[in-house]
């Protein structure tokens, strides 16, 4: 967009693209930073110069080329490294990719193995407030100091291992980061690490491990439709490329389209595939599990986890991974069942002290209590609404006064943003807030939410679609009052459009502001623009909330959004 504003925003809006070809680092080719002076603002500044180009991520898509060749260039770069492919077998890793819920499953399964005693990596994105969160030690991010410390090693190998006849000298920002993960496990000496596919499976740049110890895909739907294909077919044969020979792995129920092509990929290449049975057939004649993640949807994805951390026990020769139950025969054409076992104390254990920010969390705050889940596909989205009527049916009803539901909604990339809002509908919120996933107007002063790809312009024009799509899912139920107020905006609204009771705001601080109205007791920011209360909407909504008894706040449509807000919300996140 010509003319347009330079942003430094919240997180890489396309971060997990670039694993598809190498990219160029922006700018002149320059010896690196001096490791001693550097400091971890300095190491995350650099590691954004990686960011890759918007348009340059176009070219990628269209132009994608032959998968095995961007295997091979991800190999080239741990070999410049100082790694071979051979060395990550080191690792014993658990690879597990899919649409929905990979990362809770990932979560689970860590949990669970770090309760028998086991020392854990987890590399995971994108992360919420810190980029040190993608690569844990026994759940922790590594700290500061130590992303430091791998940063500048691997940041000045990979400087001195290029080629002088060119400036292209580092992987993108997902590369980078996930070649920084094999070191610092390998190097911290990790009994095992849960590897997160980024996108899809078979081209994903994870996916050049050769010898992981099991594989997992979660359930499936439809997402990244620009990379992986537009039917879940298409995209459950990406999904199904981390399947190795000789490898077991385990999926869920999924529907019998995409369920027979990964069927169809195991065989192809003698991969034992096993479907996972229901929780509850686990919970039969035992006791019942507790998940420390709420919401229906977690079971699958805790059930997938207690088998891949059995089947790990198993392979690594540990005898505690419980007892066999009678188990129903697989129908024939069918995939053969996993085992029905009683999960062990250290597996009920595990599966209860999961934590995982950001998906299907609470957090009470006084008279708010703010949803947060990140959900940003349609059959995400639909469990999230789900969990948040079942959440709201289940509470506790203040003794008097009013209650009101607040929507903070964003979306990005090729999401269908339409879709994703009229499965919100349902929960009839008071008001809908649209903002940027932009902390602060400018967050200049903090490196993590560094992101030079877009501009303002681009995304609050991405804002007020959404506001349109909500005013004709509003429209098409009921004609509007006449002379009813307008929508507050930051930018010109067409005419036509008309909806009540939303707003948009340029960043997520001045949406929690107005939302909270100085209620929450740990995000006191200083005194708020007077616009944010100048438009009749605002100035109204502001006195309800003010009055209100309770006050339930959604926020979800995307992960970098909920970061944000969690930025804000718990600035121990932060530290």
């Amino acid at each position: 967009m010509r003319g347009a504003r330079s942003l430094a925003t919240s997180w890489p809006v396309s971060e997990k693209l670039w694993w598809e070809a190498p990219m160029e680092q922006p700018g002149p080719c320059g010896g690196p930073l001096s490791a001693k002076a550097a400091s971890f603002q300095d190491a995350v500044r650099t590691l954004n110069t990686l960011q890759t180009n918007a348009n340059y991520l176009e070219q990628v898509k269209r132009q994608r080329g032959d998968p095995q060749t961007q295997l091979e260039a991800m190999k080239l770069y741990l070999a410049r490294s100082g790694l071979q492919v051979e060395d990550l077998d080191q690792l014993n890793i658990i690879h597990i990719t899919g649409t929905k819920g990979k990362g809770s499953t990932c979560a689970f399964t860590e949990r669970i193995l770090r309760s028998y005693g086991l020392k854990t990596g987890f590399f995971s994105s994108p992360h919420l407030v810190q980029v040190r969160e993608r690569i844990r030690i026994n759940g922790q991010p590594i700290s500061p100091e130590l992303f430091t410390k791998y940063f500048w090693r691997l940041y000045h190998r990979l400087e001195e291992t290029k080629d002088d006849s060119s400036c292209v000298s580092m992987p993108g920002y997902f590369r980078f980061l996930t070649l920084m993960a094999f070191h610092v496990f390998l190097q911290e000496k990790v009994d095992l690490a849960v590897m997160e596919v980024g996108i899809g499976g078979a081209y994903d740049c994870t996916n050049i491990v050769k010898k992981p110890v099991v594989c997992g895909v979660s359930s499936l739907g439809i997402d990244h439709t620009g990379l992986l294909g537009d039917t879940m077919e298409k995209i459950a044969w990406q999904k199904g490329g981390i399947f190795k020979c000789g490898i077991p792995a385990f999926t869920v129920l999924q529907p019998d389209g995409p369920l027979a092509v990964l069927r169809d990929r195991a065989q192809q290449i003698s991969c034992p595939l096993y479907l996972c049975p229901p929780l509850e057939a686990l919970e039969e004649g035992g006791p019942l599990l507790t998940l420390g993640l709420e919401g229906e949807h977690q079971q699958s994805n805790a059930a997938l986890a207690l088998q891949l951390a059995r089947c790990w026990l198993q392979q690594k020769g540990y005898q505690d991974t419980g007892e066999l139950k009678a188990s129903r025969p697989s129908l024939p054409g069918q995939l053969p069942l996993a085992p029905v076992f009683q999960p062990t104390s250290h597996m009920q254990h595990g599966l209860r002290d999961t934590e995982w920010p950001g998906r299907t969390q609470l957090l009470r705050r006084g008279p708010l209590t703010w949803y947060l889940d990140g959900a940003h596909t349609t059959s995400s989205m639909q469990a999230c609404v789900r969990w948040f009527r079942q959440a709201l049916h289940s509470r506790e009803r203040p003794g008097g006064g009013s209650e009101v539901r607040v929507l903070l909604f964003n979306s990005t990339g090729d999401r269908d943003s339409a879709a994703l809002l009229k499965l919100l509908q349902p929960c009839q919120f008071d008001y809908t807030i649209f903002c940027p996933n932009l902390t602060e107007v400018s967050s200049t002063d903090n490196a993590d939410q560094q992101n030079f790809t877009v501009t303002l312009d681009q995304v609050l024009l991405r804002c007020l679609a959404h506001q349109q799509h909500w005013s004709r899912l509003h429209e098409d139920q009921a004609s509007p009052e006449p002379g009813g107020p307008a929508p507050l905006l930051l930018a010109p609204r067409p005419a036509h459009t008309h909806s009540t009771s939303s707003l948009v705001f340029s960043c997520i601080s001045h949406a929690l502001q107005w939302i909270s109205q100085g209620r929450d007791p740990v995000f006191q920011p200083t005194s708020p623009p007077r616009v944010l209360f100048a438009h009749p909407v605002a100035g109204s909504g502001a006195i309800v909330l003010q009055e209100a008894a309770a006050i339930h706040v959604l926020v979800t449509g995307s992960l970098h959004l909920v970061g944000g807000v969690l930025k804000l919300l718990e600035p121990s996140l932060s530290q």
